[in-house]
């Protein structure tokens, strides 16, 4: 399968630091050498940005001369997705390479998945159509369709988080379905099997990359001011505390935070109102856990202005 690398951060920050470790699992460390690619929202300020800086390239990421570029220049982003592929549904080629782009509501949406679905054929009928031949961009087009059809306009982060866990277990009945998607306003993260998320906040610790014979000491590249959060389907690092999500469990991040987190003990299930032709489907409860609660306004707690383009 593949593997999955996202940020959301208060400040503009750059992926530099973590990009580095995990573009050795694209055919170096781990065997995901079947292409790669990553999306950035850059922005220079402390607004997230609505432009995309998207690169994808069917070389492993280890041995790509575009990914050893990203590695050394640093773009200021407030959301960033990333994806190395091992393939399993899908040709080799450039247009199944993740992430994924598209766009709703004048906004860009970007989109990656990690696992497989199978027997998975949606009817798409409207705008969202896949280029490639893969069951990521299927899905990925589907919720699109889904969430035009569920709102008129752009949506809060709150509302779309709702329609997400509504739309999620559809295809999640099919398989595997980790993915990371983000509209440059928040990062949201599912998963299956295998997702885990670091917050990193001042006092920032001292760090060694698990893919990379690299140690950095994070306080030197970071002020106070900064927070973020890291979302990986296995930890980067060798020496943080980095937290499992469960299985079915969605996550959303917003300005470096845990803004949001589903738990099924957090409330009871209710009925999907979005028809689907397989028949009823249980729904993820809306509601974080009481222990989510405690970390979301512990996060929330902070609140800073100035900008950074350190590495993370």
């Amino acid at each position: 399968m593949c593997q999955l690398l996202g940020m959301n951060s208060h400040l503009p920050a750059s992926l530099t630091l973590s990009f580095a470790g995990f573009s050795q699992r694209g055919g170096c460390t781990d065997h995901h050498g079947d292409g790669w690619g990553i999306a950035f929202f850059e922005s220079n300020d402390s607004s997230p940005g609505k432009g995309v800086r998207h690169f994808v390239d069917k070389q492993s990421a280890a041995t790509s001369p575009m990914a050893q570029m990203l590695k050394s220049y640093p773009i200021k982003s407030h959301n960033v997705v990333a994806h190395v592929r091992k393939a399993t549904v899908g040709s080799v080629t450039l247009e199944n390479c993740h992430p994924f782009v598209r766009e709703l509501w004048g906004r860009y949406w970007v989109f990656a998945h990690n696992g497989d679905l199978k027997n998975y054929a949606p009817y798409l009928h409207g705008h969202f159509r896949p280029v490639g031949n893969t069951d990521s961009e299927r899905a990925f087009c589907w919720l699109m369709q889904e969430l035009t059809k569920s709102h008129a306009d752009v949506p809060s982060v709150d509302e779309l988080t709702r329609t997400l866990q509504e739309l999620i277990p559809q295809i999640s009945r099919h398989g595997t379905f980790n993915f990371l998607l983000s509209n440059g306003q928040a990062l949201w993260a599912h998963a299956t099997t295998k997702l885990c998320y670091v917050l990193r906040a001042h006092p920032f610790p001292q760090v060694h990359l698990k893919d990379d014979d690299v140690t950095v000491n994070l306080a030197q590249l970071n002020s106070p001011e900064d927070r973020l959060a890291v979302v990986v389907t296995e930890p980067l690092t060798t020496d943080e505390d980095w937290t499992t999500l469960a299985p079915g469990e969605l996550k959303v991040f917003v300005d470096g935070t845990l803004a949001h987190c589903s738990c099924q003990c957090a409330a009871p299930p209710r009925p999907a109102p979005i028809t689907d032709p397989h028949g009823p489907v249980p729904v993820v409860p809306v509601g974080p856990a009481p222990q989510c609660e405690r970390i979301c306004a512990a996060s929330r707690a902070c609140t800073n202005m100035a900008a950074t383009s350190n590495p993370v």
